[in-house]
């Protein structure tokens, strides 16, 4: 389970957000099926001169005829704007599901001029990802092509084109800042909070209201997320603006949502079902009783008759000198042999490598002991 609670996450996850608060912009706006086929490649050879002028205009100028502007309408009325890009030659069109949330009529603007209305046909609350249909026969228009998010490095250098606040074939340039970020999800839990957004791409290419749903790019041209948030304090006057950081949805989450979003309308992620908290500071791990050369994930609580439970993890019970942290809880150190340093890495494995349905092996600390629980994992409960 995945829910809000003052500093802990709820995995199954839930997310605490025990920092400044995220604003996800407002609308201004099975894994791969092997009839998937992805889009041949469009640029050959930028990336060897890519940090020049030069580089960066033949980039934009491949991927830019791929990048749409949304227009959202309810009762005529514009209620939002996004971005978002063309996925294959179908005419399917990506973009995050808050851009084209609460829309009656959906209006896709391509750069040559082209305009359409799009029809929504599937969409994930957790990762906030929204696949339209539209009409794009004899066009001539090239869908982006799809990289991996799976070797993105802090460091490298990533470009965004969107149309932040209706300012359509924006560029901007940046670098990936940090990598496995969390995020709240638009999904609530049945316990009241949101479950959890994962392994997300935070880059400081400029970023604003509108860019939502448009591609961030390594310098191949090749789509490695989704721009979808950005961190900001909504000031006084309640007007968002670009902080430096942004969000994007990893592209590899994607291509494993996305053929499930086109042929059924909708994707079952795992569930494990504990309350979690990231990252236990020195002191935190102290009191728990745990040495502080140990790393994981730890229990605050699992969710009645969920996965955990009836495996037999177990989490916190009476008091400690941290009101969110009760004592006795397990540490999850390991998933499938896989080592786990907090919440964010357990999170992302199981989004990433798992299924409804799957048994992993979960790797625990408890009372000084280690041990292996089999753990069947359900989908989110609705």
């Amino acid at each position: 389970m995945h829910m809000r609670r003052s500093g802990i996450f709820i995995i199954g996850i839930l997310f605490i957000n025990a920092c400044a608060p995220v604003i996800i912009e407002q609308p201004l706006t099975p894994a791969h099926t092997e009839e998937k086929q992805l889009p041949s490649v469009i640029i050959e050879g930028v990336s060897e001169n890519i940090s020049s002028s030069s580089g960066l205009t033949a980039l934009y100028e491949a991927v830019n005829p791929g990048v749409v502007s949304i227009t959202v309408y309810k009762d005529l009325n514009i209620i939002g704007q996004g971005s978002g890009f063309l996925f294959n030659t179908d005419g399917y069109i990506l973009t995050n599901y808050h851009v084209v949330l609460n829309a009656q009529i959906i209006e896709i603007a391509f750069p040559n001029g082209y305009r359409t209305i799009g029809e929504l046909v599937g969409k994930d609350l957790d990762s906030d990802i929204a696949v339209i249909k539209t009409e794009i026969s004899g066009q001539g228009i090239k869908p982006l092509v799809l990289g991996s998010s799976k070797d993105v490095k802090v460091g490298q250098q990533v470009v965004a084109i969107g149309n932040p606040y209706g300012l359509s074939g924006t560029m901007t340039v940046g670098i990936v800042s940090a990598r496995g970020r969390l995020i709240d999800s638009l999904r609530s839990s049945p316990s009241g909070g949101y479950f959890t957004s994962s392994d997300l791409i935070q880059t400081d290419a400029a970023i604003n209201p509108g860019n939502s749903g448009g591609p961030l790019l390594n310098m191949n041209g090749e789509v490695i997320g989704i721009n979808r948030a950005i961190r900001t304090n909504d000031g006084s006057d309640g007007i968002l603006s670009n902080s430096g950081i942004g969000f994007a949805v990893p592209i590899d989450i994607v291509n494993r949502v996305v053929p499930f979003l086109i042929l059924e309308g909708k994707y079952e992620y795992p569930y494990l079902g504990i309350v979690s908290r990231e990252n236990l500071t020195l002191f935190e791990k102290e009191a728990l009783g745990f040495s502080n050369d140990i790393n994981g994930a730890y229990v605050v609580d699992v969710a009645e008759n969920g996965p955990a439970a009836d495996a037999g993890l177990q989490g916190g019970s009476g008091l400690s000198e941290f009101t969110d942290l009760p004592p006795g809880g397990d540490l999850i150190t390991e998933i499938d042999g896989n080592p786990i340093r907090n919440f964010s890495d357990l999170l992302a494995y199981l989004v990433t490598y798992t299924s409804p349905g799957d048994e992993v092996a979960v790797t625990l600390i408890r009372d000084g002991e280690e041990l292996i629980l089999p753990v069947t994992l359900s989908k989110r409960p609705d």
